[in-house]
């Protein structure tokens, strides 16, 4: 749906990475993996603000793993 939808797909499903880089599954807009789950609910509100507030971070076109310890991105796959 995400994909259909050009949608940004928010997770906390840790194979989400092989499904995209070694499995090749189509891909949506961007992806957000959270890591480790959040503890609380307001755990992950306070990732995704913080994350927002970032201009420097396009999260389109992007595998953007955002873990307590900070962020990291890495294109995604084109689609075939």
């Amino acid at each position: 749906m995400a994909r259909s939808e050009s949608r940004i797909l928010l997770t906390f499903d840790r194979d989400v990475g092989e499904l995209i880089f070694a499995q090749r599954v189509p891909v949506p807009a961007g992806v957000l993996p959270l890591r480790p789950a959040p503890l609380q609910p307001n755990e992950a509100v306070d990732q995704l603000l913080g994350l927002l507030g970032r201009r420097e971070l396009a999260l389109d076109g992007h595998f953007t793993v955002v873990t307590r310890q900070g962020v990291r991105q890495r294109p995604l796959p084109k689609n075939a």
